[in-house]
């Protein structure tokens, strides 16, 4: 499903317009990014959690070569399904 489906999806359930479903879409999605930006986590309790994780430094290889390169620690987001995200994705 790509962004315009579910605002279209969203639009049609919750019985507003297209214009406002996007607003809420961004905004969830802004409001996401910005909690994972300062390091924090959300948890949306039926759905799942986003946390931020470190990634420590380590080496890998180049897969034209095969040449070792050293990979740079960073910081990542995580995903957590909720359990009743697991239940109905099972079904």
């Amino acid at each position: 499903m790509s962004r315009e489906e579910l605002i279209k999806k969203i639009a049609r359930e919750a019985k507003v317009n297209k214009a406002q479903a996007g607003r809420a879409v961004r905004a969830l999605i802004a409001g996401v990014t910005e909690t994972l930006k300062r390091g924090r986590r959300l948890s949306l309790t039926g759905f799942g959690t986003f946390t931020v994780a470190n990634r420590k430094a380590r080496t890998g290889r180049n897969p034209q070569t095969g040449a070792p390169i050293k990979i740079a620690a960073t910081r990542v987001a995580r995903f957590r399904p909720g359990k009743q995200l697991k239940a109905a994705v099972r079904r």
